[in-house]
Order: C-alpha cells, then structure tokens, then sequence
C-alpha cells in the first residue's frame, strides 16, 4: 500500500506543479486581486479649477496583510495602470494631499485639461495592492508650453536677401485641450521685461517666423544691426472654461539673434516735449524707404519742432517753406493743430505732412459708453496705442478720430482684430491696460 502511495505522489506532484506554474503564466498582472480594501472619496466637483488648488484631498485604506514599507498611492488615464504616476507616500493607512497635487498627478498620468475624463487610483505596499477606485474629472493646466525650438544658446543670423522667407519656425508641447487655446510667442531683449511679439497662432504649437517679422521685432528690443544680439523667448498660453480665463507661460529660452537694418527711426524734438532729442516721439520706417510714420500729440497750436537722424541736434531736417523739409537747414516745423496728429515725412522727396490721427475706445463698458471715445496713448518704444481705462460689464471697440468710418473689433474674441469686427465683450467690470496694433491687428487686455 505504501508504495502504491508513493507511486501515486511521484505521478501527481509534477502535474501539481505544471498547474501552478500555469495558474501563474495565465494570471494578468496589470489587474492583480486586490488584498486590502481602499475606500471610495469624493473630490467635491467634478470640475477642478485652480482657486481649488489648497483644497484637501483624503484616502484612507484598510492596513495590508502583507509587506512591508511606505505605501504608494498611484493614478492612472488608464484601468490597468499600464501607465501610472505617484501622487504620495504614507507610512500610516491614510494619506493627506491636495487637490492641485492630484491635479498635477493625472496630468502627469494622461488626462487633458478641460476634457471629462475618468481617474483611477488605487495603494500599492510592495507585492500588495488595494482595489481601485475612479472618477469622472476635469483637470486643468498646471504648467505652461515648453519651448523646443530653437534651443537655448542657439543662433539665428536674419537674411536681408530674403526677407519673406521664414527664418525659423518656434515650436512648443504643450497639453491637449479640449477647448481652444491663444499663445502668444514674444520676445524681449535678454534680462528685460519689455515684450515684443512675434507673433499669435490658435489651437497649434509652432509659428513660423520670415525674415523680415523677426528683424522688425529683434530691432524693437534694442538690437544693433550686424551684431549678436541676446533676445529671451517666451510662448504664452491663453485658455479658457467655466472656471474662467487661465494664463500659462513658457520658461525663458535666450537665443542669439543677428538682425539687419531694414527698419530705421527719425526723431521729432520739438516745443511739445521741451526740445529735448532724448526723449522725443520716434519715427519709423518698416522698411528703410524714405518714409517714416510717427504719432505726436501736440497741447498747444502752431507747436514748432524739427525732424533728427538721431536722438542728438548733430544734425537735423529743418522747414524751407510750406511741406517742404531741408537737411541741415530751414527753419522750425510747425504743427498748426493740437492734439494727435500723424507725423509722416519723406526723406525722398524732402517733404513732411500732418494730420488729425487718434485710437480711442468706445462702447458700453467704456466711461463715455457709446457716445464719447476714450483716447489711447502712442506709445514709439513698443509702436502700439494703449490705455489704462476703467471699464464696467459690457462690450468695446477700437475707431478712429471719433468716427465710424474706420473701426476695429474681434470676431472671434481671441486677440486678432478685423475691420468693422463684433464687438469685444468685457465680462468683468476692473481696471485694465489695453493695448491696440494697428500695423498687426492685434490688441491685449490686461487687468491691473
């Protein structure tokens, strides 16, 4: 009997062994059975927004039978945890967080901003895991773009020869959104805050930038031709849900930039500003062909002035009568009107003129409503129109001296202006800086 017995033990035992093994082969090991129990919670909404980011976050879970060590509480896009990000650790069986931090965690995992989509958590102690429990949840961004072209210290010499052709194309990643999102690519002379951009692109992550926009741009900010220049490069993004408005910007990536001269500046020194080239209104030609704009707001009648090459009186244009301008001779030019007046003068023709040219904003969230414009300031450093203004709940437009002919709104409410646009909605009553572009057809709102 005993050795049947043992016959019988010799048999069974690698067949009990083969099944075991294969009970192991076949297990899925993505899904594991749980061994203690985590327990359901609540965020509060199913909507997160930034103001909510202090809010706590609690899980609290059964201790593991087994194992040993700090527990590990993971999220997941995902129900098999393929992929999977650490939100805490715990040494207790339960854990405190916050609600930015689990934010910031299932972006990490997969989720996009402003989408519904479903979260999955569970506790992981060594070989022990815990039962998983998910939500449906809106995150929103917690990080701004990152610039991957072009890279830090890299070098960029602009081509006079072809200014139409693209000098580079900036690109970024960024999250996915479910939404529309604006960014705004600038730059700024290296260590300076004064921005200038290049340019603005919807719901893509590149912008290619010709010759010509970028020279314009890096001569803005101080640049020397023919000389390498540091410029900072930065992408703002602008997106928008029912938690509000949310701004995002890049880290700085400095570049080295070689403009060439294309556009040039004449100065206006005159009565309205003490006579002193240093501080005089600039005028600019896009590109370099005799003629040369600017905007100069004169508080007195036959205001005199005279037009210089540079911010000094080495050498200047002066008037031989009528339009016309000589250099280095003539007498004062005289602005015979006041307010705002559009300065232009021909080095050519060695001719000047002027005339009544002011921006102003209108509309019902304006202080003269519908019927008065508030006018803007010209700004010759940053070459735009802005205004700090008081508006209350309620829609504006740009227009031009005081009338309809000429007016400016944005269809699609997202910084890009069209001829005789929809009115811009202001949803929040405040103090704002509003700039306006007329030579880009863009404008900004800043609250203050």
């Amino acid at each position: 009997m005993k050795n049947i017995l043992k016959l019988l033990m010799v048999f069974l035992l690698p067949l009990l062994v083969f099944n075991a093994c294969r009970d192991d082969a076949d297990r899925d090991w993505t899904t594991p059975e749980p061994s203690f129990k985590l327990y359901d919670t609540t965020l509060g909404a199913n909507v997160l927004y930034p103001t909510m980011a202090a809010n706590p976050f609690i899980l609290n879970w059964d201790n593991a039978v087994g194992g040993s060590g700090a527990y590990s509480i993971m999220v997941s896009a995902t129900p098999d945890f393929q992929t999977k990000v650490e939100l805490a650790k715990s040494e207790t069986n339960t854990v405190k967080t916050t609600v930015g931090a689990l934010n910031t965690a299932m972006l990490q995992a997969g989720l996009n901003p402003y989408s519904s989509q479903t979260a999955y958590l569970r506790i992981e102690r060594g070989t022990e895991v815990s039962n998983t429990i998910s939500f449906a949840v809106t995150v929103y961004p917690a990080n701004g773009p990152v610039i991957t072209n072009p890279t830090a210290g890299s070098s960029l010499v602009l081509d006079a020869a072809n200014p139409t052709v693209t000098a580079t194309t900036i690109s970024w990643t960024d999250y996915s959104y479910a939404g529309d999102v604006n960014y705004n690519i600038e730059i700024a002379a290296s260590g300076s805050s004064t921005f200038y951009s290049l340019g603005t692109v919807k719901n893509v992550k590149m912008l290619a930038v010709t010759n010509v926009a970028f020279d314009q741009a890096v001569l803005k900010t101080g640049a020397v031709a023919n000389v390498a220049s540091n410029i900072d490069l930065k992408v703002t993004a602008t997106s928008e849900s029912a938690g509000g408005v949310l701004v995002k910007t890049s880290d700085l990536v400095m570049i080295k930039v070689t403009p060439y001269q294309l556009e040039s500046f004449l100065y206006a020194p005159g009565a309205y500003q003490g006579w002193n080239p240093p501080t005089a209104e600039a005028l600019r030609s896009a590109t370099s062909n005799g003629i040369y704009l600017g905007y100069i707001n004169f508080t007195d009648p036959n205001s005199e002035f005279k037009i210089t090459p540079a911010r000094t009186w080495d050498n200047s244009y002066g008037s031989t009568g009528g339009n016309n301008i000589t250099y280095n001779g003539g007498g004062n030019l005289v602005a015979p009107n006041t307010g705002y007046q559009k300065l232009t003068v021909d080095t050519n023709a060695l001719t000047y003129a002027l005339e009544a040219y002011s921006w102003g904003v209108i509309g019902s969230a304006s202080p003269g409503g519908w019927a008065d414009d508030t006018d803007m300031v010209w700004n010759s450093t940053t070459q735009v129109w802005e205004i700090n203004i008081t508006l209350s709940v309620g829609e504006i437009k740009f227009r031009l001296n005081n009338g309809w002919d000429t007016n400016f709104g944005d269809n699609g409410n997202n910084g890009s202006l069209e001829a005789g646009g929809a009115n811009i909605p202001i949803d929040e009553a405040g103090n704002y800086k509003i700039t306006f572009d007329e030579e880009n057809l863009v404008w900004t709102k800043t609250k203050l």
